[in-house]
């Protein structure tokens, strides 16, 4: 099984092309969405997986280039393709709505009709107090008054209030 992937990415300890480097990249890229996606939201911000690992594999990229401890040109060549890939990513979310949830998540709701949601809570690591919190700054006081309160995508919680 591992012979296919070492012809594919090379092996640790030779050189490899920059093909190999740039199929590295694909990999390691992917990987980390998926990795990120499967990490609570809040743990991230507010940027998407793809932007976290996007910035977390160009700037290890581009250090290595940059210090000598990889090959130059096949570094630069992998670092453009994951910009490319992040660019064709970001293009095709908002053409797939289904792609975009997988990658980017989706709302979720914590409150409904004033009454805790603590399954969806507890499942994506918001307590209670963090809850409240979100509500004061919103300027509501008391949970009663909240409709319906949402983890955004993105890890903000937004509210919707009551009428009357």
């Amino acid at each position: 099984m591992m012979e296919p992937l070492h012809a594919l990415v090379g092996t640790n300890g030779e050189d490899i092309a920059w093909w190999q480097m740039a199929v590295r990249g694909v990999l390691v890229f992917v990987i980390g969405v998926v990795i990120v996606r499967l990490a609570a939201s809040r743990a991230f911000g507010k940027w998407s997986p793809l932007d976290i690992i996007l910035a977390v594999v160009v700037g290890s990229n581009l250090s290595r280039a940059l210090t000598g401890n990889a090959p130059f040109v096949s570094t630069l060549v992998a670092t453009c393709v994951l910009v490319l890939l992040h660019a064709a990513l970001a293009r095709a979310v908002i053409r797939w709505p289904g792609l975009s949830t997988l990658l980017k998540g989706r709302s979720v709701r914590l409150v409904e009709d004033g009454v805790l949601r603590a399954d969806a809570m507890r499942r994506h690591g918001i307590g209670e107090g963090d809850l409240r919190m979100a509500l004061r700054a919103q300027g509501v006081t008391d949970l009663g008054e909240a409709r319906t309160v949402w983890l955004e995508r993105n890890g903000d919680i937004s509210v919707e209030r009551k009428e009357g």
